[in-house]
């Protein structure tokens, strides 16, 4: 194994958490914490070797990507985290004010309210509160531990989980976040390390409730149910083919270009179920 540290860019978010429980522990990886946009941007300059990314950003590098085969931040159902915010009937939104910290998400609405509504959507980038976001727009896009925590009704909003909407109109996972990095750059060991990092992620879920919400009973209970019925860590079959529909409905939107092709690290095994 090469003895080069692999430097790692990975979301502060707690949906991945999981994702790297102990990895700060391995000599061999040198991680920091950003926002998801962030992330993708130091993997695409170079600045990291291997970044938990948001999902569409694989397809923006400047050359061809590897996937970490097994990791992964996704839903079936529900995610709750990941959520489309409004005071209109669906239907007559135009205008989201777009979290724009996951290119993801604000791709997954776009093809979403074109795909079940047929609304061609504007974004208009703004900080995460909810109010604001509705005074400016017809509908907020909200994501990660703000969506989670967010009392929405007290605002007098709905809320559409987008990831329920994702598998009503697919019958599919979606994939959020993956390991994504720079072409020879992660070996076999490598990608071993990341997937028991997060096999003991998915074992420690209440270590990580208890960290992430010291001293609060009441949220670790709900990060707990969170990381348990609605974040999934595994890209297995399903996951893979929910990815690839996405990529397809992106590139239909020219949002990205796809070639249809998924590329992966060489492994010792899987990861998957």
């Amino acid at each position: 194994m090469s003895t080069r540290v692999l430097r790692l860019g990975a979301v502060g978010y707690l949906n991945a958490r999981p994702l790297v429980f102990g990895v700060e522990k391995n000599p061999r990886f040198e991680v920091r914490y950003d926002i998801p946009s962030e992330c993708a941007r130091l993997l695409h300059a170079h600045e990291i070797d291997v970044g938990l990314i948001p999902s569409i950003e694989y397809l923006r590098g400047p050359q061809p990507y590897a996937f970490v085969p097994g990791p992964a931040v996704t839903s079936s159902g529900p995610v709750v985290s990941v959520a489309l915010y409004t005071r209109r009937e669906p239907r007559d939104i135009r205008t989201v004010a777009m979290d724009s910290s996951s290119r993801t998400s604000v791709a997954l609405v776009t093809i979403l309210m074109r795909r079940m509504l047929d609304v061609e959507i504007t974004g208009v980038p703004m900080a995460p509160r909810l109010d604001a976001m509705l005074d400016r727009a017809d509908a907020a896009l909200i994501i990660g531990d703000t969506a989670l925590f967010l009392d929405h009704a007290a605002a007098g909003a709905q809320k559409i989980d987008l990831g329920s909407a994702w598998t009503m109109t697919t019958g599919l996972p979606f994939v959020y976040a993956l390991w994504v990095g720079w072409p020879d750059a992660v070996s076999p060991e490598d990608v071993a390390s990341l997937q028991r990092a997060r096999d003991a992620g998915v074992a420690n879920v209440d270590a990580i409730a208890a960290t992430h919400c010291p001293g609060d009973a009441d949220r670790q209970a709900v990060v707990r149910r969170y990381l348990r019925d609605n974040i999934q860590c595994f890209l297995g079959c399903e996951e893979i083919e929910g990815l690839t529909t996405f990529y397809r409905y992106a590139a239909e939107l020219g949002l990205v270009s796809f070639d249809g092709a998924m590329r992966f690290y060489d492994a010792e095994h899987d990861g998957s179920r």
